[in-house]
């Protein structure tokens, strides 16, 4: 339902990369679901992929042949995941990357393929080898908002992030999409995630940043809990901004840098949340007062992936002892439920673990309203915090997961 998610920015041109877009028919007729990105030659290219270990042909091949040798060219489908398929699947991924190596004159370890949609069924290889011509043609570097809508399945607005930086007078710019809304705990990145930058940084520096701000943005989502088979998110640097090759972090221009990138991957992250599958809510779960972080995040994934609180915010029911209950739940050791603090959308509704002698039920009502909602607890133990970002549940997601495959 797209919970305050925006249009779809206006992503400036970002020097040395095209793409395409085209249409194959895998899934359904008249529906862009083949994307290429032409990658330009000595570009830094990180990425990172799901942690499932029964993951999809396509990220098994990417892993391999980005051991092998930089990449050129990104080729990634939507409407078939090319997962639980086996070693078939693995050639028919291979297949679709030889066939592109070959019209684009790269070698096949140069091709990176990515795919998304239903599990468990043969890639039609032939009907994505038949639009890359088309693909091709179509490369372009104002290409952004048509690969925004080749990338979607279950998804219902394309979704995409930009920054403009100035440093020392130059400017630096920083684009990118993303794709999801259901199968969401990543547990990497997102389900498919694309993020290029004109700025020069070295690639064991641009892995590590990527590390970093996938941990603060799509580490830190959940719809439904699941971790996808074919989660990938890639983050090309072309260098063509003509800035000094940045090889640390200690520089100020990795910093300002940092900053613009880190920003873009939260807000592509949000962005899958807002579009979760029939969420009408969307909802900041932040645990503040933990003893160590790793606290901090289990309670507030705790929370995040609770049927019973997800069901409540759904009814904008001020059921708040659901969250509390979850808090007793997580695992925490030391815990003093006694000192334990609950806030919704600003209003006090527990302290001293339990009613707050201020609360009244029209708060929790007021709280609960909102499409935003932001549940803040206090453990009372210590320094350390985390947040994470997830949805409700409404019918509406029962709706579309069970009649996904028909």
């Amino acid at each position: 339902m797209a919970v305050g998610l925006q249009d779809f920015p206006a992503i400036p041109e970002i020097d040395g990369v095209r793409i395409g877009v085209a249409e194959a028919g895998i899934k359904k007729l008249n529906k862009k679901d083949v994307v290429l990105f032409e990658v330009c030659e000595g570009a830094s290219v990180a990425s990172v992929f799901t942690q499932n270990a029964f993951c999809a042909a396509p990220v098994r091949v990417c892993r391999s042949h980005l051991a092998q040798t930089n990449a050129r060219y990104l080729l990634i489908n939507t409407g078939n995941a090319n997962a639980g398929t086996g070693q078939p699947g693995v050639e028919n991924a291979l297949k679709t990357c030889q066939a592109l190596a070959e019209q684009a004159g790269v070698s096949v370890e140069s091709v990176l393929p990515f795919s998304t949609g239903v599990i468990g069924e043969p890639l039609p290889a032939d009907k994505i080898i038949e639009a890359i011509p088309a693909a091709l043609s179509s490369l372009s570097s104002a290409n952004w908002a048509d690969a925004g809508l080749g990338i979607m399945t279950t998804d219902t607005l394309p979704k995409g992030s930009c920054r403009e930086f100035e440093f020392e007078g130059k400017t630096y710019r920083i684009g990118g999409i993303s794709k999801g809304a259901g199968m969401i705990r990543p547990n990497m990145a997102t389900m498919l995630g694309y993020v290029c930058t004109d700025v020069a940084i070295a690639p064991d520096l641009l892995q590590q940043l990527l590390k970093k701000a996938t941990d603060k943005s799509f580490n830190r989502i959940t719809v439904d809990s699941d971790t996808s088979t074919n989660d990938a998110c890639i983050v090309i640097a072309t260098g063509k901004a003509g800035n000094e090759m940045i090889a640390s972090l200690e520089t100020p221009l990795a910093q300002a840098f940092e900053d613009a990138f880190t920003d873009v991957m939260q807000e592509l992250a949000h962005a899958i949340v807002r579009d979760g599958e029939g969420a009408t809510k969307f909802v900041t779960v932040e645990v503040i007062g933990a003893k160590q972080t790793d606290d901090a995040t289990k309670t507030a994934f705790e929370i995040a992936h609770s049927p019973l609180v997800k069901t409540a915010l759904f009814a904008s029911d001020p059921n708040w002892g659901r969250i509390l209950a979850v808090v007793g739940r997580a695992g925490v050791a030391g815990l003093d439920v006694d000192r334990v603090q609950l806030h919704i959308n600003g209003f006090e509704i527990a302290r001293d673990g339990g009613r707050s002698p201020d609360y009244l039920e029209e708060h929790g009502v007021q709280a609960m309203a909102p499409e935003d909602i932001h549940i803040l607890v206090n453990l009372g133990m210590g320094d350390s915090a985390d947040t994470v970002w997830t949805t409700d549940f409404s019918h509406e997601y029962v709706t579309i997961n069970a009649e996904y495959r028909t």
